[in-house]
């Protein structure tokens, strides 16, 4: 008999972006996405989207590189994240309590295999709009932009890995995070995955990482109501000189409709309609794509172009994808 499945964290609540411009970031997130700004703190500030319940669901910190300072999941109770912080106790992925971002309580971190940082919490600050950002319809996070793109919420992220199924099992036995598709190659090396914590097709992936150097970051992506929504973001990243990467396009993993740029600190951003989609089987069996499967391309068949196999921050020297 299978382990009855463990659901204590209910979703990836934010993630820390590094940047080496962060003037040029901050005005890409706030004018050309159309997030907020709800806080500032020391080298961060933290942004939303319109409809992300919590205050904030991107911290932007100037660094000298790129890349990911952390993610954080919120557990789905107090007792849930003293659950999950007793099964990391002692594993060697554990880290420790402190006391807790801007808006967020007690939080315990630790380390992925590929060295990432997860923060685990659940304490949050449930955003309160100001008077001039509160909607007509109370059951709406805060007022409609109009600005940019005018993102809606965070939806999820992929991360770079060096061992992509030591950080599954990672996720799995620990986190309790459930596996809905997954690329394995010829020489069965799993190559890529995707992870949910609730209903959600998938709340984050990791990609095989061809440079082997750990610990680095692919994209993060904010969700749009529809693909005309995303084509039209195209044309508004075209009229603001930000450079498109790949898309707009279908994938074939998940389906998920998607639009690929960099801001302007060298981080891979995707913009995406991805909320059709539900894994509502309890007994979900994860869809695995082959190699063969996947050199056809994306859904209707665009390649998938070369930096998206190299591309990822911090930078390195990535050897030539095959």
């Amino acid at each position: 008999m299978q382990p009855e499945p463990i659901f204590d964290l209910a979703h990836l609540g934010h993630m820390e972006l590094l940047t080496p411009k962060p003037d040029e970031s901050l005005k890409f997130f706030v004018d050309v996405m159309g997030m907020t700004v709800s806080g500032r703190q020391g080298e961060s500030v933290y942004l939303r989207g319109w409809d992300d319940y919590e205050r904030y669901s991107l911290k932007l910190t100037a660094s000298k590189t790129s890349g990911m300072g952390h993610m954080a999941l919120r557990a789905r109770s107090q007792q849930a994240l003293e659950r999950r912080v007793a099964a990391l106790k002692g594993s060697g992925f554990d880290i420790g309590w402190i006391d807790g971002d801007m808006g967020q309580g007690p939080t315990f971190r630790c380390r992925d295999p590929d060295g990432h940082i997860v923060e685990l919490y659940y304490e949050t600050e449930w955003y309160q709009a100001p008077p001039e950002l509160k909607p007509a319809l109370k059951n709406q996070a805060q007022r409609f932009p109009a600005r940019g793109v005018n993102v809606r919420r965070l939806d999820h992220l992929n991360c770079l890995a060096v061992d992509i199924k030591a950080n599954r099992e990672f996720f799995e036995n620990y986190l309790g995070c459930r596996l809905t598709e997954q690329i394995v190659l010829n020489d069965g090396r799993e190559a890529a995955m995707w992870l949910t914590m609730s209903n959600k097709s998938y709340d984050f992936a990791y990609s095989l990482d061809h440079s082997g150097v750990p610990g680095r970051f692919h994209h993060v992506t904010y969700a749009l109501d529809s693909r005309e929504e995303i084509l039209r973001a195209a044309d508004i990243f075209l009229d603001n000189g930000i450079y498109i990467e790949t898309g707009p396009h279908k994938h074939a993993i998940q389906q998920t409709f998607f639009l690929y740029v960099y801001e302007p600190g060298g981080n891979r951003v995707e913009v995406a309609n991805a909320g059709a989609r539900l894994i509502l089987a309890p007994d979900w069996k994860p869809i695995v794509w082959t190699e063969e499967e996947r050199k056809k391309g994306q859904a209707w068949g665009l390649k998938t172009i070369e930096s998206f196999h190299t591309h990822g921050t911090p930078p390195v020297e990535v050897k030539k994808h095959a």
